[in-house]
Protein backbone atom coordinates (compact mmCIF):
# COMPACT_ATOMS: atom_id res chain seq x y z
CA UNK A 1 0.00 0.00 0.00
CA UNK A 2 3.22 1.67 0.21
CA UNK A 3 3.35 2.37 -3.30
CA UNK A 4 -0.20 3.29 -3.31
CA UNK A 5 0.18 6.89 -1.91
CA UNK A 6 2.77 7.74 -4.54
CA UNK A 7 0.17 7.54 -7.38
CA UNK A 8 -1.85 10.59 -5.96
CA UNK A 9 0.28 13.42 -6.19
CA UNK A 10 -0.16 17.24 -5.20
CA UNK A 11 -3.28 18.88 -6.58
CA UNK A 12 -1.92 20.95 -8.88
CA UNK A 13 0.43 18.35 -10.59
CA UNK A 14 -2.43 15.94 -10.65
CA UNK A 15 -4.40 19.10 -12.98
CA UNK A 16 -1.69 19.42 -15.62
CA UNK A 17 -1.59 15.45 -15.61
CA UNK A 18 -5.35 14.94 -15.66
CA UNK A 19 -5.17 13.63 -19.46
CA UNK A 20 -2.45 11.10 -18.60
CA UNK A 21 -4.43 10.12 -16.18
CA UNK A 22 -7.15 9.96 -18.12
CA UNK A 23 -5.62 7.82 -21.28
CA UNK A 24 -3.25 5.43 -19.54
CA UNK A 25 -5.99 4.83 -16.68
CA UNK A 26 -9.49 4.70 -17.87
CA UNK A 27 -8.92 5.39 -21.56
CA UNK A 28 -12.47 7.31 -21.46
CA UNK A 29 -13.14 10.39 -23.74
CA UNK A 30 -15.07 13.64 -23.03
CA UNK A 31 -18.68 13.54 -23.23
CA UNK A 32 -21.28 15.89 -23.57
CA UNK A 33 -24.89 15.95 -22.18
CA UNK A 34 -26.21 13.62 -25.74
CA UNK A 35 -23.76 10.36 -24.20
CA UNK A 36 -24.62 7.96 -21.65
CA UNK A 37 -22.20 7.31 -18.81
CA UNK A 38 -22.77 4.18 -17.70
CA UNK A 39 -20.69 2.65 -14.55
CA UNK A 40 -19.12 -1.13 -15.10
CA UNK A 41 -21.66 -3.60 -13.00
CA UNK A 42 -19.65 -6.59 -10.67
CA UNK A 43 -22.19 -9.29 -11.70
CA UNK A 44 -22.48 -10.39 -7.64
CA UNK A 45 -22.41 -7.39 -6.10
CA UNK A 46 -25.74 -6.64 -8.28
CA UNK A 47 -28.59 -9.20 -6.54
CA UNK A 48 -31.94 -8.79 -5.27
CA UNK A 49 -31.90 -5.15 -3.98
CA UNK A 50 -33.42 -4.06 -0.78
CA UNK A 51 -33.94 -0.39 -1.50
CA UNK A 52 -32.02 -0.11 -4.70
CA UNK A 53 -29.21 -2.00 -2.91
CA UNK A 54 -28.14 -5.20 -2.72
CA UNK A 55 -27.82 -6.40 1.35
CA UNK A 56 -26.78 -9.93 0.99
CA UNK A 57 -23.60 -11.21 2.70
CA UNK A 58 -20.78 -12.68 0.76
CA UNK A 59 -17.77 -13.96 1.58
CA UNK A 60 -13.91 -11.73 1.17
CA UNK A 61 -11.00 -11.68 3.58
CA UNK A 62 -9.37 -8.77 5.52
CA UNK A 63 -6.35 -6.87 6.65
CA UNK A 64 -5.07 -4.21 7.43
CA UNK A 65 -2.86 -1.29 6.44
CA UNK A 66 -0.96 1.96 8.05
CA UNK A 67 -0.73 2.61 11.78
CA UNK A 68 -2.89 3.00 14.58
CA UNK A 69 -2.92 6.87 13.60
CA UNK A 70 -4.42 5.69 10.01
CA UNK A 71 -1.42 6.61 8.60
CA UNK A 72 -0.69 5.93 4.96
CA UNK A 73 -4.60 5.37 5.17
CA UNK A 74 -5.18 9.01 3.86
CA UNK A 75 -5.47 10.39 0.28
CA UNK A 76 -5.55 7.10 -1.92
CA UNK A 77 -6.82 6.02 -5.67
CA UNK A 78 -10.67 7.43 -4.98
CA UNK A 79 -9.51 11.08 -4.89
CA UNK A 80 -10.56 12.16 -1.37
CA UNK A 81 -7.96 14.00 0.76
CA UNK A 82 -7.54 14.40 4.17
CA UNK A 83 -9.86 11.62 5.29
CA UNK A 84 -10.38 13.01 9.00
CA UNK A 85 -11.40 16.40 7.51
CA UNK A 86 -14.02 15.19 5.12
CA UNK A 87 -15.42 12.96 7.86
CA UNK A 88 -14.36 9.52 6.84
CA UNK A 89 -12.11 8.96 9.62
CA UNK A 90 -10.49 5.73 10.28
CA UNK A 91 -14.15 3.85 9.68
CA UNK A 92 -12.42 2.96 5.60
CA UNK A 93 -10.60 0.52 3.38
CA UNK A 94 -8.73 0.08 0.71
CA UNK A 95 -10.89 -2.56 -1.89
CA UNK A 96 -9.23 -5.16 -4.04
CA UNK A 97 -9.82 -5.16 -7.81
CA UNK A 98 -12.97 -7.64 -7.73
CA UNK A 99 -14.75 -5.11 -5.41
CA UNK A 100 -13.17 -1.43 -6.30
CA UNK A 101 -14.97 -1.38 -9.36
CA UNK A 102 -12.69 1.01 -11.74
CA UNK A 103 -13.09 3.11 -8.75
CA UNK A 104 -16.86 3.43 -9.40
CA UNK A 105 -17.49 1.44 -5.62
CA UNK A 106 -15.25 4.55 -4.28
CA UNK A 107 -17.98 6.05 -1.76
CA UNK A 108 -19.78 2.80 -0.91
CA UNK A 109 -20.67 1.66 2.55
CA UNK A 110 -20.18 -1.98 3.44
CA UNK A 111 -20.93 -3.81 7.55
CA UNK A 112 -18.02 -6.20 8.12
CA UNK A 113 -17.76 -9.35 10.24
CA UNK A 114 -14.54 -11.71 11.35
CA UNK A 115 -15.84 -15.02 10.70
CA UNK A 116 -15.08 -19.05 10.80
CA UNK A 117 -11.97 -18.06 12.76
CA UNK A 118 -13.04 -18.93 16.56
CA UNK A 119 -8.91 -18.38 17.27
CA UNK A 120 -8.40 -14.79 15.64
CA UNK A 121 -12.38 -13.38 15.08
CA UNK A 122 -14.02 -10.93 17.73
CA UNK A 123 -17.71 -11.05 18.04
CA UNK A 124 -19.48 -7.94 16.66
CA UNK A 125 -19.33 -5.95 13.16
CA UNK A 126 -17.75 -2.50 11.59
CA UNK A 127 -18.79 -0.40 9.09
CA UNK A 128 -16.82 1.02 6.50
CA UNK A 129 -16.83 3.55 3.46
CA UNK A 130 -14.28 2.79 0.42
CA UNK A 131 -11.95 5.18 0.09
CA UNK A 132 -8.72 3.55 -1.67
CA UNK A 133 -8.11 0.35 -3.66
CA UNK A 134 -5.34 -2.08 -2.79
CA UNK A 135 -3.40 -3.12 -5.95
CA UNK A 136 -2.80 -6.57 -7.19
CA UNK A 137 0.73 -7.72 -6.89
CA UNK A 138 1.52 -10.66 -9.79
CA UNK A 139 5.10 -11.11 -8.69
CA UNK A 140 3.38 -13.94 -6.10
CA UNK A 141 0.87 -16.31 -6.38
CA UNK A 142 0.60 -16.88 -2.38
CA UNK A 143 -0.62 -14.60 0.10
CA UNK A 144 -1.34 -12.38 -1.75
CA UNK A 145 -5.01 -11.28 -1.19
CA UNK A 146 -6.16 -8.51 -3.39
CA UNK A 147 -5.11 -10.24 -6.72
CA UNK A 148 -8.14 -11.04 -8.67
CA UNK A 149 -10.53 -12.74 -8.31
CA UNK A 150 -10.40 -12.18 -4.89
CA UNK A 151 -12.81 -10.20 -2.60
CA UNK A 152 -10.77 -8.38 -0.03
CA UNK A 153 -10.86 -5.61 2.26
CA UNK A 154 -7.52 -3.59 3.81
CA UNK A 155 -8.85 -1.39 6.59
CA UNK A 156 -7.32 1.00 8.96
CA UNK A 157 -5.75 -0.93 11.82
CA UNK A 158 -8.08 0.72 14.57
CA UNK A 159 -10.87 -0.61 12.09
CA UNK A 160 -9.57 -4.31 11.73
CA UNK A 161 -8.70 -4.54 15.79
CA UNK A 162 -12.55 -4.44 16.54
CA UNK A 163 -13.47 -7.55 14.50
CA UNK A 164 -9.85 -9.57 14.86
CA UNK A 165 -6.52 -9.54 16.85
CA UNK A 166 -3.65 -7.71 16.04
CA UNK A 167 -1.62 -11.16 15.44
CA UNK A 168 -4.21 -12.67 13.02
CA UNK A 169 -3.16 -10.47 10.30
CA UNK A 170 -5.58 -11.81 7.83
CA UNK A 171 -8.72 -13.12 8.63
CA UNK A 172 -11.85 -14.47 6.79
CA UNK A 173 -15.24 -12.19 6.91
CA UNK A 174 -18.59 -12.08 5.94
CA UNK A 175 -19.51 -8.27 4.40
CA UNK A 176 -22.78 -6.67 2.88
CA UNK A 177 -23.55 -3.49 1.83
CA UNK A 178 -25.52 -0.83 3.74
CA UNK A 179 -26.42 2.65 3.28
CA UNK A 180 -24.27 5.01 4.22
CA UNK A 181 -25.35 7.44 7.13
CA UNK A 182 -23.80 10.88 6.53
CA UNK A 183 -23.80 14.08 8.39
CA UNK A 184 -24.92 17.15 6.62
CA UNK A 185 -24.94 17.71 2.79
CA UNK A 186 -22.95 16.22 -0.22
CA UNK A 187 -20.07 18.58 -0.46
CA UNK A 188 -18.44 19.48 -3.73
CA UNK A 189 -14.68 20.26 -4.05
CA UNK A 190 -13.56 22.11 -7.40
CA UNK A 191 -10.37 21.46 -8.67
CA UNK A 192 -9.01 22.19 -12.74
CA UNK A 193 -8.47 25.91 -14.44
CA UNK A 194 -10.59 27.61 -16.95
CA UNK A 195 -10.52 24.93 -19.84
CA UNK A 196 -11.03 21.96 -17.53
CA UNK A 197 -12.96 21.73 -14.52
CA UNK A 198 -13.32 18.66 -11.64
CA UNK A 199 -15.14 17.99 -9.52
CA UNK A 200 -14.68 15.55 -5.96
CA UNK A 201 -17.91 15.18 -4.64
CA UNK A 202 -17.65 13.34 -0.95
CA UNK A 203 -19.80 12.66 1.99
CA UNK A 204 -22.57 11.42 -0.09
CA UNK A 205 -25.19 9.11 1.55
CA UNK A 206 -27.60 6.35 0.99
CA UNK A 207 -25.95 4.52 -2.01
CA UNK A 208 -22.69 6.15 -1.84
CA UNK A 209 -21.17 5.16 -4.95
CA UNK A 210 -21.79 7.85 -8.02
CA UNK A 211 -22.60 6.12 -11.30
CA UNK A 212 -23.01 9.69 -12.93
CA UNK A 213 -22.59 13.34 -12.38
CA UNK A 214 -23.58 16.30 -14.50
CA UNK A 215 -23.24 19.47 -14.26
CA UNK A 216 -24.75 22.94 -15.66
CA UNK A 217 -23.73 26.59 -16.10
CA UNK A 218 -26.17 29.35 -16.07
CA UNK A 219 -25.68 29.64 -20.05
CA UNK A 220 -25.90 26.03 -20.85
CA UNK A 221 -27.72 22.85 -20.75
CA UNK A 222 -26.89 19.81 -18.58
CA UNK A 223 -23.34 18.61 -19.51
CA UNK A 224 -22.34 14.84 -19.04
CA UNK A 225 -19.10 14.82 -16.74
CA UNK A 226 -16.52 12.00 -17.56
CA UNK A 227 -15.66 9.74 -14.09
CA UNK A 228 -11.49 10.82 -14.67
CA UNK A 229 -10.29 8.48 -11.71
CA UNK A 230 -11.31 7.70 -8.42
CA UNK A 231 -14.54 10.32 -7.46
CA UNK A 232 -13.11 13.00 -9.74
CA UNK A 233 -15.52 14.12 -12.85
CA UNK A 234 -14.85 15.96 -15.72
CA UNK A 235 -15.95 18.33 -18.19
CA UNK A 236 -13.41 20.40 -20.80
CA UNK A 237 -16.46 22.71 -21.38
CA UNK A 238 -15.42 26.48 -20.24
CA UNK A 239 -18.12 27.28 -16.94
CA UNK A 240 -15.97 30.16 -15.18
CA UNK A 241 -18.17 33.22 -14.60
CA UNK A 242 -21.49 31.20 -14.84
CA UNK A 243 -23.21 29.90 -11.79
CA UNK A 244 -23.24 26.21 -11.72
CA UNK A 245 -25.61 23.79 -10.81
CA UNK A 246 -24.93 19.97 -10.12
CA UNK A 247 -26.79 16.55 -11.02
CA UNK A 248 -25.51 13.63 -8.90
CA UNK A 249 -27.08 10.23 -9.53
CA UNK A 250 -25.77 6.85 -6.81
CA UNK A 251 -25.27 3.52 -8.06
CA UNK A 252 -28.99 2.46 -6.60
CA UNK A 253 -30.58 4.92 -9.37
CA UNK A 254 -31.58 7.89 -6.92
CA UNK A 255 -30.86 11.18 -8.63
CA UNK A 256 -30.35 14.39 -6.72
CA UNK A 257 -29.97 17.85 -8.08
CA UNK A 258 -27.83 21.04 -6.54
CA UNK A 259 -29.08 23.80 -8.01
CA UNK A 260 -27.27 27.21 -8.11
CA UNK A 261 -24.60 25.24 -5.90
CA UNK A 262 -21.82 27.91 -7.30
CA UNK A 263 -22.00 31.62 -7.46
CA UNK A 264 -20.94 32.93 -10.67
CA UNK A 265 -17.97 33.60 -8.62
CA UNK A 266 -16.72 30.52 -7.50
CA UNK A 267 -12.98 29.73 -7.96
CA UNK A 268 -10.95 26.28 -8.05
CA UNK A 269 -9.78 24.74 -4.67
CA UNK A 270 -12.69 25.63 -3.12
CA UNK A 271 -15.76 23.81 -1.34
CA UNK A 272 -19.05 23.90 -1.44
CA UNK A 273 -21.92 22.62 0.71
CA UNK A 274 -24.73 20.30 -1.29
CA UNK A 275 -26.77 21.02 1.47
CA UNK A 276 -29.18 18.16 1.10
CA UNK A 277 -28.25 14.19 1.06
CA UNK A 278 -29.25 10.67 -0.57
Amino acid sequence: MKLLGKMIYVECFMIIMATWFVSMSYGHRAMMVSDVAEAPVIDDVVGSPTNGLDTSWYDARATFYGDIHGGETQQGACGYGDLFRQGYGLATAALSTALFNEGYTCGACYEIMCANNPQWCLPGSIKITATNFCPPNYTKTVGVWCNPPQKHFDLSLPMFLKIAQYKAGVVPVRYRRVACAKTGGVKFETKGNPYFLMILPYNVGGAGDIKFVQVKGNKTGWITMKKNWGQNWTTGVKLTGQGISLRVTTSDGITKDFINLMPKNWGFGQTFDGKINF
